[in-house]
């Protein structure tokens, strides 16, 4: 319809006009699609979802992140975990086996330790406690104060690399250590480490997590 100045219609023109018009509105209003209540639950419960799902989402990576904080926090402070480099300490521990420590600064003969020495972790196992005396003879048989020490874990007893006067007396804080493979580990025999004092030691080792 071209447009018309409305002050020139007729009015049975302007009445057919507006009668057109109402047609019009009420046509459109007919084709126009009825709003499906169940699609409107439908989508509703579709974003609601959605939303839970971020939620326990963003809850889990929380708390993901938390626990590995505090998992790093206890394995720093009180756990620490080492690798074994080396094979000073077979047949007991190989090398690349994976150990849990436990700090403390309290042992017994025959536990064994982990020890800080020159930017280095060593693994060996306690022999002599303050105060002990310390003997070992040319064939590598250890005594402790005069009693000859029964150790199934050591292999090829030997006196290996030893620069030191035996008997001797361990000295107040600190430890006699040795490794189990006597020929080839340099331990409290050897003036290069000597007996450990027990703010050298990190850990006493709890048990092995993964061994080759």
């Amino acid at each position: 319809m071209e447009k018309k100045d409305l002050s020139d219609l007729k009015r049975e023109e302007l009445v057919d006009l507006v009668y057109d018009l109402m047609n019009d509105e009420q046509k459109e209003q007919e084709t126009e699609p009825a709003v499906d209540a169940e699609q409107v639950r439908l989508e509703k419960e579709k974003i609601a979802k959605k939303k839970r799902f971020w939620r326990m989402l963003r809850n889990t990576f929380a708390v993901l992140i938390v626990v590995a904080a505090i998992a790093v926090l206890v394995s720093t402070l009180f756990l620490p975990v080492i690798q074994v480099s080396g094979d000073s300490m077979e047949p007991t521990l190989k090398d690349g086996d994976i150990l849990l420590l436990i700090k403390t600064k309290d042992f017994d003969r025959g536990d064994l330790c982990c020890i800080s020495w020159h930017n280095k972790m060593l693994l060996k196992r306690v022999i002599g406690l303050p105060g002990d005396r310390i003997d070992i003879d040319s064939d590598g048989v250890v005594s402790v104060n005069g009693e000859v020490l029964d150790e199934p874990y050591a292999s090829d007893k030997s006196l290996g690399e030893c620069d030191v006067q035996f008997p001797l007396t361990v000295p107040e804080n600190s430890l006699f250590v040795l490794g189990d493979k006597r020929a080839t580990s340099v331990d409290s025999r050897s003036s290069a480490i000597g007996c450990v004092d027990r703010e050298q030691i990190i850990g006493r080792v709890l048990f092995t997590l993964w061994s080759k």
